[in-house]
């Protein structure tokens, strides 16, 4: 997590599963009513979310956060876009990254710092098959050396 840590909230694994993450920068989120309720008791899922750069503003797609349980007529829509809160020159960057093919932008965790939902977003590439295969081998070749050196 970026300095200044936070009180951690969600995590995206599957992202990491899917995507080489290239890059990664911190937004905030603009919510509304009881939204932040909801994310601060993880009732958030980032499975199928995404970023996308449109006139010159960084949106988030598909994050699913629950209505909140006690709010009753000014509940939030689960699946409304959300805007996020970049300087111009971090949206430039992302804007940049995005034209070349299979780049696109992920994200990745979602928690608390000073009291402000922040979104850690990645630029993201996706893995082929071979490459999944490929990285859980690793994983498992890594965690068989950790334990014959713990034994030994």
């Amino acid at each position: 997590m970026p300095k200044g840590e936070g009180r951690l909230i969600a995590q995206n694994k599957k992202a990491r599963h899917d995507y080489s993450i290239l890059d990664t920068m911190e937004a905030g989120i603009v919510l509304q009513g009881t939204e932040i309720k909801s994310i601060r008791n993880s009732r958030i899922n980032l499975k199928d979310g995404f970023v996308r750069v449109r006139n010159g503003e960084a949106f988030l797609y598909n994050v699913h956060i629950s209505p909140y349980e006690q709010g009753n007529l000014f509940n939030h829509d689960p699946l409304r876009t959300r805007k996020l809160l970049l300087h111009k020159k971090q949206i430039q960057k992302l804007f940049g990254e995005t034209k070349t093919a299979g780049v696109t932008i992920v994200p990745l965790k979602v928690y608390i710092k000073d009291g402000y939902a922040k979104v850690l977003i990645g630029i993201a590439k996706g893995k082929r098959e071979y490459d999944k295969r490929e990285t859980l081998k690793r994983k498992d070749q890594d965690r068989q050396i950790s334990r014959a050196l713990k034994n030994y």
